[in-house]
């Protein structure tokens, strides 16, 4: 069934996202001031007597080979300057680092390319372990003011908050004794803080007010969480209904997700409800490998195909570009699949990248039912970008194994957006996110318990696919609108990680 997508919004909001994979034998080499083959004359770099421009130059001749947008960006035209002094007048005008990348450099429909100040941080906080007191949380603005509070989504089992009284449904509304606003929420509890205490509050009649208790927790360093939350199989009037939280794309727990879905197979689940309403995303890979358990294993079909800028694209034969259904996992486990021709998939505006990857993949071939709301419209991919040049095939792409050729003057990352994923038939517009067919909010003054056949996003599903009459009341009194959550300040965030490798001849 075609999908449909929301119109994409007008407010562009800066997300880090990430593609990992190493790309071995690339034959990419950046021009320098001699012409290329179009007969266009490239600068070779700034003026050596200028002031240190390393930064700058770096950020610009990166995104002039890999920006997704590069052709739309006048000012990243391969002939936007006929000589160097040209070249370096502009980069001079721009002094200040992220003005020059934000302002100057990205496309004006761009809602997520990143950057850091120190490639060291970047990229190990997207190794996806973290400091983390395991407490996932939503925070919602009051209408008539600039205060917020917190409602805890779930709990991660064996964190510092899974010992302590606090559960899902419970609100807060300070931090060490400090009310909680736009201004503040960040440094209280995303700040360095490893220890903090909540002010913790109750819903009477739709006001939120403090009740006098308070949960003080911890945050853990080298947290882990398995994103395989809850696996449940439930008999409905005979029907064999499978239930899968799945919580983030980690491609170190593939294992433990075909694990879960023989769990599901071995009950004998003869419908799916993937439960991706907390999913921000993460291994393009891991998406690949789920759709084929809830599919199928033609390695024949195609899952989806990257597309890049024009230069990059030319480069590629259209084999490399392309993604099938899996038969095994990454370790060579035969994939457990339901080999369904349906699904139910339960979204929030939390639903982001590769959630949204296996909602668009798996529609060209399968029936997806998407109960909820919105997702958020994370369809592209990136690459961690330093200032690396001469790195053979690869210029400017990180990895590790090239730390000491990377320019001990400039520590700057950039994470731009470098391509996009298209299923099958072509379609990857979805920007402003997939609408769900059955629209339903959660409810703070009913957020149910997850995985129980009385949580509201999951009794719905059930509804729908037994055609049963209703049993629940689905009235939403207060709508959990979150502005934005926890998993928004973890190293993945809603990134998209196309883990593969590519293999590129020489291009000028």
């Amino acid at each position: 069934m075609a999908r449909t997508a929301v119109p994409p919004k007008k407010t562009i909001v800066k997300k880090m996202n990430y593609l990992t994979g190493f790309l071995l034998g690339f034959g990419l080499l950046l021009s320098g001031c001699n012409k290329d083959d179009d007969g266009v004359t490239k600068p070779d770099g700034p003026d050596p007597n200028a002031a240190n421009l390393d930064v700058q130059d770096f950020m610009y001749k990166a995104m002039n080979l890999w920006y997704f947008w590069q052709g739309e960006v006048d000012i990243l035209a391969d002939d936007a300057f006929a000589t160097d002094a040209e070249y370096t007048d502009f980069l001079e005008a721009n002094p200040n680092p992220e003005t020059f990348y934000f302002d100057v450099l990205l496309f004006s429909d761009d809602r997520f390319s990143f950057l850091s100040e120190d490639y060291k941080e970047l990229t190990q906080n997207l190794s996806g372990i973290s400091q983390n007191n395991g407490m996932e949380f939503g925070l919602v603005a009051f209408s008539n003011s600039d205060d917020i509070f917190g409602y805890v989504r779930y709990i991660i089992p064996n964190s510092d908050a899974s010992t302590k009284n606090i559960e899902r449904g419970d609100i807060f509304i300070g931090v060490d004794g400090v009310t909680l606003t736009r201004n503040n929420y960040t440094e209280l509890l995303f700040g360095d803080n490893a220890t903090y205490t909540l002010t913790m509050a109750n819903i009477t009649d739709g006001q939120i007010s403090a009740n006098g208790e308070e949960v003080t927790l911890t945050k853990e360093e080298g947290f882990q969480e398995n994103p395989v939350f809850i696996t449940k199989t439930f008999d409905v009037s005979g029907t064999k209904i499978g239930y899968l939280m799945y919580n983030g794309f980690t491609n170190e727990f593939d294992e433990q997700l075909n694990e879960a879905f023989g769990q599901l197979k071995a009950d004998g689940a003869t419908e799916l409800v993937i439960d991706f309403r907390y999913n921000g995303g993460g291994s393009v890979n891991s998406s690949r490998l789920l759709s084929s358990m809830i599919y199928g294993t033609n390695t024949n079909e195609l899952y989806i195909r990257q597309r890049w800028n024009d230069k990059i694209q030319a480069a590629f034969s259209p084999s490399d570009l392309e993604d099938y259904f899996a038969a095994t996992t990454g370790s060579g486990t035969p994939i457990n699949t339901l080999n369904l021709s349906r699904v139910y998939v339960l979204t929030t505006s939390s639903t982001a990248s590769a959630s949204e990857l296996v909602i668009n993949g798996l529609d060209p071939y399968i029936n997806v039912i998407q109960v909820g709301t919105t997702t958020r419209g994370k369809n592209e991919f990136s690459l961690t970008m330093v200032d690396d040049p001469n790195r053979q095939g690869a210029p400017y792409i990180y990895t590790p194994s090239r730390e000491n050729n990377i320019n001990p003057d400039n520590s700057w990352a950039i994470q731009p957006l470098v391509g996009r994923n298209e299923n099958s038939v072509g379609f990857s517009d979805y920007t402003g996110g997939f609408a769900p067919e059955i629209e339903l909010q959660e409810d703070l003054e009913n957020l149910g318990v997850l995985g129980e056949l009385d949580e509201p996003l999951l009794a719905r599903a059930i509804q729908e696919i037994t055609g049963a009459g209703a049993k629940f009341d689905f009235t939403v009194e207060m709508p959990a609108e979150a502005f934005t959550s926890s998993k928004m300040f973890s190293p993945l965030k809603d990134n998209m990680v196309l883990d593969k490798d590519f293999y590129l001849p020489e291009i000028q």
